[in-house]
């Protein structure tokens, strides 16, 4: 089966790395999944969740995370996603979120709502 490399990097760590076979994320155009042989691309993620289907040594699973902003390269099945904040799903406190979101949407303050509701959709897999 045909892989690519990946590398989910966030401004103060190494998110995770390794072989998948296909990676969906969400770009500024929109949607996009990456596989092994794709075009050569150069996009900017917006927030949403990465969800990346690992082969290899890890074996067949899902890996998802909440990406907040970045970059997204893709060359020579080398796949960079560069986020200025990521974090797995099972990284996130689920009840924290919900509080985070309850207290955004009573602030009326739009992008934590957001960041809270991305990190809840990457934790429930709701894209």
């Amino acid at each position: 089966m045909a892989e690519l490399h990946v590398e989910l990097v966030a401004a103060d760590r190494q998110v995770w790395s390794g072989e998948a076979s296909l990676v969906v994320a969400r770009t500024s155009s929109g949607d996009i999944g990456v596989m092994p042989g794709h075009q050569p691309l150069l996009g900017v993620l917006q927030s949403g969740p990465v969800t990346i289907r690992t082969t290899g040594e890890s074996g067949d699973g899902t890996v998802v995370a909440a990406v907040h902003g970045g970059f997204i390269s893709f060359a020579d099945n080398k796949l960079s996603l560069l986020a200025e904040v990521a974090e797995l799903s099972d990284e996130i406190d689920v009840q924290r979120a919900e509080r985070a979101l309850e207290r955004a949407k009573s602030d009326a303050d739009a992008a934590a709502e957001r960041r809270a509701d991305v990190r809840l959709r990457a934790v429930t897999g709701v894209h």
